[in-house]
């Protein structure tokens, strides 16, 4: 009898055991079909919004008197010889826009980009445009530092912060403008006005290293894959500073209660100079607008094309170990399962999991998985570029778009595990809110 019951609770115990599996496997592939959902609704929108690009407003056009249109300033921080810096520089002075000024931040009088300004001074005269030496040191982030005498100085409301290595077509702008001017009076209550225009990345590599084309291949697919997904779902806040179209009014409305910080003191102030304690500031304003003062966001109908120059493999790697470090006190939940959420960790998984309820190999499941996952990257790929990716490139790519997959998980680690980072020659340490501050080298 003993035996008996002994049998009859290891059965039991085997029975309690196969239905959490059996939860689990189903928990499995509930997120599986998410992520997938995910991943189609961004080659989806990419689509949608990417290889039709509208026509903007004529009221935004240089045909029309400069008085018809919002003003702009275009503010650019700059800091030594990024690629391309000339022609992403000169992309600005291009813009279809009858009525903006561009505004070249330096802090140092003696940095290496100024020569190349001033060229572009000499060949654009009729274009508005002036240089501003000097910085404020408003916080620990020094592109706010440097851009604050700019934010200050600025003729108009609009703000157009455009990092140095990226460069748009010329309609970018109208295109932008008519996006955040749409107007307030809309029909639908629950309707948020539009306080933030951004651009998805995409990465030009015009150098033959590997590190430029692991950042080409993750920025090209995955990333704006997500990027776009998030924006399309519109739950929450998904910043990039890469180009940022905002208004400073909106700026000076916050006052600092989503990090629960105190900023009126001598040294920060409210506006911009409010997120320069934050190395993610593009982030932070994102967010504070849309939960300050409950305003959304919209993608433009445009890229920022990003210029990579030679970047190392150790460049990459470390690159993307600052950006893991930097958004994980800000977004902790959404930095933790990212590697869920990663066509390698992901289908280890779900492979585990189909082989353990139907009896699928593995060896059959994971060619499919990736051959599908690789197909909607590339999908992603040729809607931001405007065509499918050249043959010439094309096992180059693969070759690095593999990498990037079976790096993702070892660099989360490593992102996960540190808290400092380095960051144009200066290392950080970023605390548990967001704050950074300055650790010497």
């Amino acid at each position: 009898m003993t035996n008996s019951i002994a049998e009859n609770d290891s059965a039991q115990d085997q029975g309690r055991h196969r239905i959490l599996l059996v939860g689990l496997s189903i928990v499995v592939l509930i997120w599986y079909i998410a992520m997938w959902s995910v991943g189609l609704l961004g080659c989806w929108t990419a689509r949608k919004r990417y290889r039709s690009r509208p026509n903007p407003t004529p009221s935004l056009v240089p045909t029309t008197l400069p008085s018809s249109a919002p003003g702009v300033s275009i503010l650019r921080p700059l800091k030594g010889l990024d690629a391309n810096l000339s022609e992403n520089l000169e992309s600005s002075f291009k813009q279809d826009y009858p009525n903006f000024e561009i505004l070249l931040s330096v802090a140092d009088e003696h940095d290496k980009a100024l020569p190349i300004v001033h060229g572009l001074l000499e060949k654009y005269p009729n274009v508005n445009a002036r240089v501003i030496i000097g910085e404020e040191q408003v916080g620990v982030n020094p592109k706010v530092n440097n851009l604050m005498r700019s934010y200050n100085e600025a003729a108009h409301d609009i703000l157009w912060v455009l990092d140095s290595n990226v460069a748009v077509v010329p309609g970018a702008l109208a295109r932008a403008v008519d996006i955040l001017s749409r107007p307030s009076s809309h029909p639908n209550p629950s309707w948020r006005r539009i306080a933030l225009v951004h651009h998805v990345p995409f990465a030009i590599s015009s150098r033959a290293t590997f590190g430029a084309r692991l950042e080409e291949a993750f920025l090209n697919t995955n990333h704006a894959k997500m990027y776009i997904a998030v924006n399309a779902a519109a739950v929450d806040s998904c910043v990039m500073g890469k180009s940022n179209l905002f208004r400073r009014s909106d700026l000076e409305r916050l006052d600092g209660s989503l990090v629960r910080q105190q900023y009126h003191d001598s040294r920060q102030g409210l506006g911009l100079a409010m997120f320069a304690r934050f190395l993610a500031e593009d982030n932070m304003i994102g967010l504070a607008l849309w939960h300050e003062l409950d305003l959304r966001h919209d993608l433009s109908y445009d890229v920022a094309y990003n210029a990579l120059g030679d970047m190392r493999f150790s460049d990459y790697v470390w690159r993307r170990v600052r950006w893991i470090r930097v958004r994980k006190p800000i977004t902790l939940v959404a930095t933790s399962l990212e590697p869920f959420t990663e066509s390698v960790m992901l289908g280890a998984i779900v492979a585990t999991t189909m082989r353990y309820l139907i009896g699928m190999p593995i060896q059959l499941f994971l060619p499919v998985h990736f051959l599908l996952w690789t197909l909607v990257d590339l999908d992603v790929y040729a809607s931001l570029a405007g065509y499918s990716l050249p043959s010439s490139k094309r096992w180059s790519f693969l070759v690095a778009w593999l990498v990037r997959e079976l790096l993702a998980f070892p660099i989360w680690i490593l992102g996960i595990i540190g808290n400092e980072v380095e960051w144009r020659g200066r290392r950080y340490k970023v605390l548990q809110n967001g704050e950074a501050e300055r650790v010497p080298m």
